[in-house]
This record gives structure tokens, sequence and C-alpha cells, in this order.
């Protein structure tokens, strides 16, 4: 009795026990065979596409610069503060207020320029009077020469019966007083193209300070922008950031906000130097805006840059690319972020498989599952984009490949690619890639030569991603 009593429930304990080992080692071989199927993937045909993707920024083809006073160079103000402006977004109409800038150094310049006006004009007065002073006292002079040279003359008229020593002494003091008004005269002539050239030159100076004054006061009302047509004011850029109140302008780039037309909107991207060779004119773009990522819009890119730059944020030099949105959205805006895929080319049906599964040593191959067991299949490859690669040869449709690195990689068979065939293959890829690229720049002349300005047009200059 004692035992029949304790038998049932060990029994029950060892029936649940068995089944939750069963049933565990059920669930963890079908979570096995799973891992193990995620480690594989399959060569499959179909539509391949390669594609760059890249970030960017959008903005308007075209617009128009609001600037501020464009002849500070001329009375050398070098830069202005921007003091207030309206809030970036803003609807304006032609004649609005879009901003003023500070206008301390201007009122220094013209304070400056005003104390040397009155400066020159004091000196122009003085040197008039000191001319005046001068040339009377030669004009006096002249006139008690002439007084003595009457007098000098009587004396040789009655000396003409004296002896010839007193006579000739009295025609030497004539002589001599002659010679005295001569030389006279011509001071008094020297001295008056002294006193001109003098007070031209003070004349010239008051003019050129006048000349200041008068661009000075030109300028003036320009220190108060206003927008020059109806718009939405988009701040400027420059190579230090966006511009608002507090930012500075320079004489050489007065330009303080622009007017987009948003009519034609682009996305100005930069594209790093190992993909930049894949991107020319006329190729498809599609384009998401990060704001809305639920719409997505159809570009072409109208323009590659031929020089790389260096921009903070990336590693390597990039490119500058732009794109022209082809369709019209009234939520579109400048200095959106978008995310741009760029298809440089769209194969309509070749095998293709992940790139994880594509391993490279001198020669590329693949470890393929066959009749149960893994080969090092040597392959030849072609194009490729972010996920997957085209095989060429070495592989069929549904052949299945690992994405992982089997155990023991070294000591797997390798099956080679026939050369006469693999030499074949190779030649047909260099015809195809030919073919291609004389394709693209057919493509590439259908597109209308254009330029965009570096960063001066468009709602914005250089981006910098971060």
């Amino acid at each position: 009795m004692p035992i029949k009593k304790y038998l049932l429930p060990a029994l029950l304990v060892l029936a649940f026990g068995a089944g939750a080992y069963f049933y565990l080692r059920g669930s963890s071989s079908d979570g096995g065979k799973e891992q193990a199927k995620s480690l594989t993937a399959k060569a499959q045909k179909g539509e391949f596409k390669i594609y760059v993707a890249a970030t960017g920024e959008l903005k308007a083809k075209n617009s128009q610069q609001i600037k501020g006073p464009d002849g500070m160079r001329s009375v050398q103000i070098w830069q202005a503060t921007i003091s207030d402006m309206v809030p970036e977004g803003t609807v304006v109409k032609a004649g609005d207020y879009v901003a003023s800038l500070d206008r301390t150094e201007f009122e220094t310049k013209l304070k400056e320029v005003q104390n040397e006006i009155d400066k020159i004009q004091t000196q122009l007065e003085q040197a008039k009077i000191d001319t005046a002073i001068e040339l009377r006292g030669i004009r006096d002079d002249l006139i008690n020469l002439k007084f003595s040279m009457e007098e000098k003359k009587l004396q040789v008229e009655q000396s003409k019966y004296e002896p010839r020593m007193v006579i000739q002494q009295a025609e030497i003091d004539l002589e001599k007083s002659e010679r005295d008004f001569k030389q006279l005269e011509k001071r008094y002539e020297l001295t008056q193209t002294k006193s001109k050239a003098k007070i031209s030159e003070i004349l010239a100076s008051l003019s050129q300070q006048d000349l200041k004054r008068q661009n000075l006061q030109a300028i003036a009302d320009k220190f108060t922008v206003h927008a020059p047509k109806d718009g939405m004011v988009i701040y400027a850029r420059n190579w230090d950031g966006k511009l608002g109140p507090g930012s500075q302008i320079h004489a050489w780039d007065p330009v303080v906000a622009e007017l987009p037309d948003l009519s034609i909107m682009i996305s100005k991207t930069y594209v790093n130097e190992v993909d930049i060779s894949k991107v020319q004119k006329g190729q498809d773009v599609k384009v998401k805006v990060d704001a809305f990522s639920d719409r997505e819009y159809g570009g072409t890119v109208i323009q590659v840059a031929n020089v790389g730059e260096q921009l903070r944020g990336y590693d390597s030099k990039v490119f500058e690319v732009t794109v022209v949105i082809n369709e019209v959205d009234s939520i579109l805006r400048p200095a959106m972020t978008t995310s741009n895929e760029i298809l440089t080319y769209t194969f309509p049906d070749v095998l293709h498989i992940p790139i994880e599964a594509l391993q490279n040593d001198s020669i590329a191959y693949v470890f393929k599952l066959e009749k149960g067991r893994t080969v090092k299949q040597e392959v030849l490859t072609s194009e490729s984009n972010d996920d997957e690669v085209i095989v060429e040869h070495g592989l069929a449709d549904g052949d299945e490949v690992l994405l992982t690195l089997p155990n023991d990689p070294d000591k797997l068979p390798l099956v080679p690619l026939d050369p006469k065939i693999k030499a074949e293959v190779k030649k047909k890829i260099e015809a195809e890639k030919k073919k291609r690229q004389e394709e693209a720049l057919k493509k590439m002349k259908q597109v209308k030569e254009e330029y965009q300005p570096k960063g001066g047009e468009g709602g914005g200059g250089m981006v910098i991603f971060g």
C-alpha cells in the first residue's frame, strides 16, 4: 500500500519531465533549422538595380538675391552686422522690410569724412589768404621798383654833361633797377603758379572727400534692406553657416537673404570619390524628403562636379551632384534634408546573390551547398550595389550559398571554372560594360548643360553635413 501511494506521483513527474524534454528538444531543433536557414541564401535571377545613395539638401533652382549695400567697398566698409531680420519663411511683397544693418561703422565713416572736409576747407581758406598777402606784397614791391627805375632814368639824363665815370655809374644803377624789376615780375608769376597749384591740390583733396561723402550718403538708405519682389524669405548662407540677426555680411558678398522660385526645386548632394565614377548627367534619381518620409519624388542628375572637395563630416573627398526634382509640390521648402538614390543602371534579368556570400582571395568564390556537402565554387562577378552582386558565371538560378564561413573553410575542395569559358565571359562582361557606357553618354548628351552657382543661389550656400 505505501509503495502504490508514492508510485503514482513519481510516474506523473517522470511523464511531465519527458514531455518537457521532447517539447524543448523539438523547439530547439526547429530553432536550429531556422538559424541554419538564415545563414544561407539562394542565387536568384531577376531585375538588378545599381544605385548610389547620398544625403542632400533641397534648394530652389532659381532665386532672387536680397542684398545689402553694394557700394561698401568704395567707402572702405568691409563688413556690416545684421541687427534685425524678419523670420525665415516670411512671405513678403516687393518693397517690404526684410532686414536692417548696424549703422555704427557707417556713421563713424561719415563723421570722419565730414571732419576731413571741414579741415580741408579751413586749409583752403588759409591758403587763399596767404596767397593774397604774398602777391600783394610783391605787387607793392613792383610799384616801388618802377618808381625807382624812373628816378634812375632821370639821373642818367641829368648826368650826360657829367664826367664819363659819373655817366657810367648812373647807367649801371638804371640797368640794375631794370633787372631787379624783371626778376620781381618773374617771381610774381611763379608765386601765382605755385599758389594755383597748391589751391588745386587742396581742391582735389576736398573733391575726393566730398565724393566719399556722396558715396556714403548714396548707400545710407540701403542699410535698411527691402524685398526686390514678392516671395518667401530664405536666409542666405556663407562658409560660416546660415546668416541671421547677429551675422555679418561682407563687402564682396553683401547677400542677406534670398527669394527662391519654389516651382523648380533641386537637391544638392555630395557623392564620395569611390562612387562618383558611376554618377553621370541624365541618370534617374529617387528622392525622399526626411520631413515627409511617405512621399517620393522622381529626379534627374543635371550636373556632376569635376573637382572634389573636403567637407567636414566626410572621411574622404566628395563631389557635388545636382539633382532636379521633376515634380512640383507646395510642401517642398529650401533647406529640407533629402535622401537620394541615384540609379546608375538597371539590369533586367541577371543572376545575383547577397554580397555577404562573396569571398575574395586570388580569385572570387562562394561556399555552395551541393548534394549535402559544401564546396568552394569559383565565380565570375561584375557589378554590385550595397546589398547584392551580379554573378556572371559559376552559379545557377536556385543554387544555395552560405552567408558565413563554414568550419575549416581551407579544407574544402575548390571547384574552378573552365579557363576558356572564363576568358569568353570576361570578354562578354567588358563588351556589355562598354555598351552601357555608350548608352549613358547618349543619355547624358540629352541633358541640357547647366551651370549651378556654388552656394550663391537657390536658398543656401555651402552645405556641410555633420
